[in-house]
């Protein structure tokens, strides 16, 4: 049963604007893949549904991640048929995705609510499947379609159109620019990302880093600040302890208290996040996160502008570096990038 509605996996695709997309008959080769691929940020990842053990793969994917990594929205691809979806929406798929547009399929989907990304490669195929109700329809072979010029073509009558090219969109800043310039909604990406040699020599980390690197370049050519405002502030305990005062946000206002190694973080249901340092740090009140869209890009923006920063820290899902300078009221600040 899918654990995320149609909706839900339509918001993800269209926010982070690339589904990779990828098949392994190794049930841990695919599971590295797939944790590589969320590490980057990718949300929506496509199992393709093209080997003999595809079906006991990726029931045995979605029964892993469902606890492991739970924010990864697993679909599945290269399906022609209602009954092979209905078979994969059995086994946890919570989106269908064909190099064809079969009504039988939307007809199925509907009724459950599960997205269906139907290939189509001209304007007709993509108005049947709309007038089914599709939302966001594959356009499959991209390149042979007619490039990121039919997608310009197309959106010119029928704005509404939310398309996501698939074959022809390199592993570049200059391919994925030209893709989302010219309108796409997102892009799907197989070999170009999840390699053959990477995967072979399990070079899980390049898929990663390849996978944070797309979807930077997919944020720069839709005009997404670099700077995206206050992740969260730091607290420092001066008076009393970090437990007592995430307590008491979560008392008072009934939000939510993670503890973590050197903090608690306090948030509720909106966004922004507040973090109660468990050391205190001397006088200092606060610290400020500013949450970034391309990590290495802002680093590279500030340094360009000679302001010094320390030396940054670099885990698999979370980047952050302090500026060697504080605020003008005494504050520390480090820029702050995460899943």
């Amino acid at each position: 049963m899918a654990r995320f509605m149609r909706l839900e996996v339509i918001n993800a695709i269209l926010d982070v604007g690339v589904v990779p997309l990828f098949y392994s008959g190794e049930t841990g080769t695919a599971i590295e893949v797939i944790a590589a691929l969320s590490r980057g940020g990718a949300l929506v990842i496509e199992f393709t549904n093209r080997g003999e053990m595809a079906y006991p793969v990726f029931t045995e994917l979605a029964r892993h991640f469902s606890e492991a990594d739970p924010a990864v929205i697993l679909g599945v691809g290269s399906v022609i048929d209602a009954p092979t979806a209905a078979l994969y929406i059995a086994g946890g798929a919570n989106f269908i995705v064909g190099p064809n547009h079969n009504p039988e399929i939307t007809r199925l989907c509907n009724r459950r609510k599960i997205a269906y990304i139907p290939g189509c490669a001209t304007e007709t195929e993509i108005m049947q499947a709309e007038e089914l109700g599709v939302e966001i329809c594959k356009i499959y072979p991209g390149e042979s379609a007619g490039g990121p010029g039919f997608i310009s073509a197309v959106l010119a009558p029928c704005p509404w159109h939310r398309l996501l090219p698939t074959g022809g969109v390199d592993a570049t800043e200059a391919s994925v620019s030209e893709w989302i310039k010219s309108g796409a909604a997102a892009i799907g990406m197989g070999s170009k990302l999840v390699t053959s040699v990477a995967v072979k020599e399990r070079s899980f980390d390049l898929i990663a880093s390849k996978t944070a690197q797309t979807i930077g370049w997919i944020r720069k050519a839709r005009g997404v600040p670099l700077f995206l405002g206050f992740e969260h502030s730091g607290l420092y305990p001066l008076k009393t302890n970090a437990a007592a005062i995430a307590d008491w946000y979560e008392t008072v206002f009934g939000f939510t208290k993670k503890e973590g190694n050197s903090s608690f973080f306090v948030s509720g249901p909106g966004k922004g996040r507040l973090e109660v340092m468990k050391k205190a740090a001397g006088s200092e009140p606060v610290h400020i996160a500013v949450q970034v869209s391309d990590f290495e890009e802002a680093v590279a923006a500030l340094r360009a502008r000679g302001i010094p920063l320390k030396e940054p820290s670099i885990k698999p899902e979370l980047k952050i570096v302090y500026l060697l300078e504080t605020d003008p009221e005494g504050n520390t600040v480090h820029l702050w990038w995460g899943k």
